[in-house]
């Protein structure tokens, strides 16, 4: 079917990120004839250098949407050793090398094993991103403790990970879980609440008191400190209504206005790097006061945190959107590349697209993802990168009673110039990583390589696997078991005149920021999509079969409120947790 696809739409999307996503849902369901592409290249003709060719195996991630390059690992006498594996030139993802994330380095961890293969691959999966440059492994030849998860257990359970290369929360209030509500595509997704908010203080994890009880039982707090914070915080929920309280200060940084509050370090810290999640070196006092606020209002919605995360990983929620569009009459055809855009010489608008097999496929707008484009197109922008690395544990960062937790920390920035980094923790019951291990995201601004910018904080949180090779030898930190670095482009925030001689009914989708929620997407898919349909509601509920009526049918049920599985919590109380304020009605 794929080389015989109808040869007119309305609108043509190419690529499958959320933005994306989003807007050929709401296309679709306002009436438009949709059709979205994504080529999804998959490197499956990756090479070991420098070693014996053997069979291999492969693990791949069963939600995969775009897979990474693989990790390649030494053979049987190689231990200790590194060894790195080449992508040919020809097989770059795309016609723009900055498109992709930039692996630095992949470290894998395995115990000697006599049937151990030349070469083990573990594929990470997204919403939307590939890999393409040099990753490495290193290999120990120790046999594995009793009770201990090795790395050939994770090649053997590879199936049960689902890795996201980009890393985000869903705020319980922001504008996707809004979204998801109204559209009622939250009934193709579920979702478990983050349980906790670390902090990383002196050396030492903590946890950070989320609610108004969590506050006044809390050992890490005075009394008066926990008076100061439960104060501070109260103003922030309302501190538009006292403009007098912060205009002298809207010049400095968040950062030096806590300061002037009165406000112990133990509690500047817990505001500007657990609760605000602010960069200490660049936001200001409103960004700051903003950021609070929202942390605030979104706490109890949902449970004890702001936060929900998808089972099965980000890479869900495209999906999601997708299935609402293809049940509104959208065509998808993955794996499937676009040669080029056809341009009217007279009018300068895109007129059609020209698939791999030839076909010409008109359409009156045409919804590009940022690296889609040629060198050329981008050849005038700058963009900024973002430093990644994904790991596996063998146990939690913060050890408590349950070994089910969901866990977000923030770690300070250690030296002027960098950035903070954001640490998010995953247990099994997300569905993103087997028992037993955990699947942990680190993210940043890139200052450096994703390596050098985030392999201190990986350094000062776990153990290397070679460190606890003794028999029985107890360890604080969890112990590394693989390990991914890459660098991917940000090209949020770019305004459409950067780039070169674009048609006017061509849109440019940007991929992910890094920031911690997804409303930039949905900002941006909303605007978009208001261009292209004009006075057109944006994502509206379907109607519910009850409500619909065919020709001929002489009566009318009465109109139902559609369900969601994102009902607002009915036993959420009606005071704000941390200050007692009414709660917002639910939806």
């Amino acid at each position: 079917m794929a080389n015989n696809l109808p040869s007119e739409f309305d609108v043509i999307v190419i690529g499958t990120g959320l933005p994306e996503s989003i807007i050929a849902a709401a296309c679709s369901r306002s009436g438009q004839r949709v059709l979205h592409v994504d080529s999804q290249d998959l490197h499956e003709d990756v090479e070991e250098a420098g070693a014996l060719q053997k069979n291999h195996a492969s693990v791949t991630s069963v939600n995969s949407t775009v897979a990474a390059d693989s990790v390649c690992l030494p053979k049987e006498d190689e231990s200790l050793s590194t060894v790195s594996c080449e992508i040919p030139a020809e097989q770059t993802p795309s016609s723009n090398p900055e498109s992709a994330p930039e692996v630095n380095d992949v470290e894998a961890i395995e115990e000697k094993e006599n049937d151990c293969n030349d070469k083990t691959c573990m594929q990470a999966t997204s919403e939307k991103e590939t890999s393409e440059n040099v990753p490495t492994a290193e290999n120990t030849a120790e046999q594995p403790k009793k009770n201990m998860i090795t790395y050939s257990q994770i090649v053997k359970e590879g199936r049960k990970f689902n890795i996201d290369l980009v890393s985000k929360l869903l705020y319980s209030r922001g504008l996707l879980i809004e979204l998801l509500i109204k559209s009622n595509v939250s009934r193709y997704a579920e979702f478990k609440n983050i349980t906790r908010i670390l902090a990383f203080r002196e050396g030492r994890v903590e946890q950070v008191p989320c609610s108004r009880a969590d506050v006044f039982n809390s050992k890490q707090l005075t009394m008066v400190e926990k008076r100061m914070l439960m104060k501070f915080l109260t103003f922030c929920m309302e501190y538009e209504e006292h403009p007098d309280e912060y205009k002298a200060y809207e010049e400095m940084t968040f950062s030096e206005y806590l300061k002037t509050q009165k406000l112990t370090p133990n509690l500047q810290h817990f505001v500007l790097h657990s609760i605000a999640m602010t960069s200490e070196a660049t936001s200001t006092t409103i960004d700051g006061l903003k950021a609070t606020k929202n942390f605030l209002r979104c706490l109890g919605r949902y449970g004890n945190t702001p936060f929900l995360f998808p089972l099965y990983g980000q890479g869900e929620l495209p999906q999601c959107f997708c299935r609402m569009c293809a049940v509104f009459g959208g065509i998808y055809c993955l794996h499937h590349s676009v040669q080029c855009l056809v341009v009217d010489k007279d009018s300068r608008k895109c007129k059609a697209i020209i698939d791999q097999f030839g076909q010409r496929i008109i359409s009156k707008h045409f919804i590009v993802e940022d690296s889609y484009f040629s060198e050329n197109t981008c050849s005038n922008i700058q963009y900024r990168q973002i430093s990644r690395a994904i790991l596996i544990t063998d146990r939690s960062v913060l050890k408590t009673d349950s070994d089910q937790q969901i866990s977000i920390l923030t770690v300070p920035a250690s030296e002027p110039g960098t950035s903070a980094v954001r640490v998010i923790e995953l247990c099994s019951s997300t569905m993103t990583c087997m028992k037993g291990t955990y699947l942990v995201h680190l993210t940043c601004t890139s200052s450096k390589t994703a390596r050098e910018d985030l392999e201190p904080v990986v350094q000062k949180l776990f153990t290397p696997y070679t460190e606890t090779e003794i028999e029985n030898e107890e360890v604080e930190k969890p112990r590394l078991l693989w390990a991914l670095y890459f660098n991917m482009r940000d090209s949020s925030d770019i305004s459409r005149n950067s780039y070169n001689d674009l048609s006017s009914n061509v849109y440019i989708c940007s991929g992910p920021d890094c920031g911690l929620g997804n409303d930039n997407a949905v900002k941006q898919a909303e605007a978009l999509f208001q261009q292209i349909c004009p006075n057109e509601d944006f994502c509206p509920p379907p109607p519910n079969p009850e409500d619909i009526v065919l020709d001929g049918d002489s009566l009318q049920p009465e109109p139902s409120e559609s369900s969601s599985i994102l009902p607002t919590n009915s036993e959420t109380p009606k005071e704000s947790p941390y200050l007692g304020n009414p709660e917002e009605p639910s939806e």
